[in-house]
């Protein structure tokens, strides 16, 4: 499948777009050219050699806290796609197989976290166990799991009907048996566009959150912070939201494109796509001229 997606113009943009994203947050706290905490007197200053994105209001350098920040907005994102994606579709794999009452159960589940409002849940669950980062996604991350109860839980139906894993149950192989060897690859790819989605979701969930001041307490730098501050002074320097607000943006198209990319070459598109390269390498073939032999 990555041979695929890389092959779509579409998705070398995605990965490439999201491989530098992820370098800012494993490198941008290395790569500051100052201390992002460090206050001085040169308050909302405008660009210069030394402050490449000017200073905010306490005098902080904006380009070293925007780079700080990205660890941040990117690992929150990550909890928020990996627990959606555990809780989630652990169970709608499950549902299937583990007879009526846990399906009736886990439905019901469904229904009820797709309720409720997941920024009004996170500010209420992190009043009760203390403001932080991890507390907050880990509850957004239980907030969007429907999205990948829904999606596995209809990948694995579409499976569980077919004859080769009624001939497994009747032969008396495991549940655990039948989904690693037969269910989970049918389901991955589905599942792939979910998560890729869930990445961008779970950027503007992060950037919500932090530009309220939840979940990270300030001076710590984040991309929803900087913008929430650079808001306020406006009229001083009105350019100054559009870094952080293009990173935000950018990442999120990144992960939606990386989705439809993952989409479109997988299943019965992908087979589709890769039925028409074939044929089209089969043309050219064809329309090559044969090398011409001499005859002695």
């Amino acid at each position: 499948m990555v041979r695929r997606v890389l092959t779509l113009t579409s998705g070398r943009i995605a990965v490439v777009i999201l491989a530098v994203i992820a370098l800012l947050a494993i490198l941008g706290p290395l790569l500051a050219p100052q201390d992002p905490l460090a206050t001085s007197t040169h308050t909302l200053a405008d660009a210069s050699s030394a402050h490449w994105l000017g200073t905010d209001y306490l005098g902080r350098d904006t380009f070293s806290r925007l780079l700080d920040g990205s660890r941040v907005s990117v690992l929150g994102s990550l909890e928020v796609a990996l627990t959606a994606l555990v809780v989630g579709s652990v169970p709608g794999i499950l549902s299937v197989y583990l007879g009526r009452a846990f399906e009736w159960v886990t439905l019901r589940l469904t229904d009820t976290l797709v309720a409720l409002p997941f920024l009004l849940f996170a500010v209420a669950v992190i009043a009760l166990l203390g403001n932080g980062i991890t507390q907050a996604m880990l509850v957004t991350g239980v907030l969007v799991s429907p999205l990948f109860y829904r999606v596995a839980r209809a990948a694995t139906l579409t499976v569980a009907r077919s004859q080769y894993v009624e001939a497994a149950l009747v032969s008396g192989a495991s549940i655990g048996w039948i989904v690693r060897r037969h269910v989970w690859a049918k389901v991955l790819p589905p599942i792939a566009v979910a998560l890729a989605q869930t990445i961008g979701v779970g950027f503007v969930i992060v950037s919500s959150l932090t530009f309220l001041g939840i979940g990270v307490q300030p001076p710590a730098p984040t991309w929803g912070g900087l913008l929430a501050s650079d808001l306020a002074y406006l009229s001083h320097q009105p350019w100054a939201p559009v870094a952080p607000a293009l990173l935000i943006m950018v990442t999120v198209w990144a992960g939606n494109l990386l989705a439809d990319a993952i989409r479109d070459v997988s299943g019965e598109a992908g087979r589709a796509l890769v039925n028409r390269r074939k044929a089209r390498a089969h043309r050219i073939d064809k329309a090559e001229p044969a090398p011409a032999g001499g005859a002695r």
